[in-house]
């Protein structure tokens, strides 16, 4: 039987399809001393990181912010990466990962750890085997190069939410801090922050928000979300690395860049809110 392979669904959409296109175009998002961090990784010693959100709009629009993320953990030690992220079709299961084989970006192949997904799905039989989920979705595959620019050898755990309220993302939170606690792993959470509302509105709706992440205060982070109405895609994804990281010893949260796509384009009236944190 051929080992399945998750093939590219937003190449030439979300970021360019021809490998030197894609390579450089990463490269200047590190360099981006506006919105980026102004440096190629690896970064210096950052000290111990548990894991990041980021944010997954196309590279144009949130690449910059994104890269502050990739550039910070660049120089820990890890060997596979959970990513975790919003099922903006709604198709297949409610908390969807892949039971194996490769995800293929421009760059290359990512092998998907196998034994670690086993593992999740062993340790909590919510969590399905399902590519169908993963087939069209973004929000994973946009991560993907930014990894593969500093270390192409990494493995990774892709998983999906359709379901994102508090109590699934927390007890998928526990499940992953019990599972990894003693491995080099590193957490994704792929998110935006508020979607097509004014830049004002953005800003002070995602800065309430954030406070919560900083604080990593899931309770408080549900309550802002649906208080101030929040339109973040992928709060549960954030919700579920929240929970692992403060699991397994991150005491704050460091916010290394906010920025959204007005600054970024210039059209201020309906922007998406794009943040770069740190759970250290």
């Amino acid at each position: 039987m051929k080992e399945f392979e998750r093939k590219p669904a937003v190449s030439g959409i979300f970021y360019p399809s021809k490998q030197e296109e894609l390579l450089s175009s990463i490269k200047s998002l590190f360099l981006d001393r506006k919105f980026g961090p102004g440096n190629l990784p690896p970064s210096r010693d950052k000290g111990k990181i548990f894991g990041l959100v980021s944010p997954h709009a196309g590279y144009v629009y949130s690449g910059a912010v994104a890269a502050n993320g990739f550039y910070e953990i660049s120089s820990s030690s890890f060997d596979t990466v959970v990513i975790i992220g919003p099922n903006h079709y709604g198709i297949g299961s409610d908390i969807a990962t892949l039971e194996g084989g490769t995800w293929i970006t421009p760059i290359g192949n990512m092998r998907i750890n196998e034994q670690l997904t086993h593992e999740i799905a062993d340790n909590w039989d919510v969590v399905k085997f399902d590519s169908l989920a993963h087939s069209r979705d973004h929000c994973i595959e946009v991560q993907i190069p930014f990894l593969q620019f500093f270390n192409k050898g990494l493995t990774i755990v892709p998983i999906i939410l359709g379901k994102q309220d508090k109590s699934t993302a927390m007890a998928l939170g526990k499940c992953l801090a019990e599972i990894i606690k003693k491995k080099n792993v590193m957490l994704i959470a792929s998110s935006d922050l508020t979607h097509y509302e004014s830049n004002e509105e953005a800003y002070e709706k995602d800065t309430r928000l954030i406070s919560s992440i900083l604080s990593i205060n899931i309770p408080e982070f549900y309550s802002v979300l649906h208080k101030f109405r929040v339109t973040a895609c992928g709060y549960g994804a954030i919700g579920a690395v929240m929970a692992a990281a403060k699991e397994m010893g991150a005491s704050t949260g460091k916010l290394l860049r906010y920025a959204t796509s007005g600054d970024v384009i210039g059209d201020t009236a309906s922007v998406v809110g794009y943040s770069s944190i740190a759970f250290v």
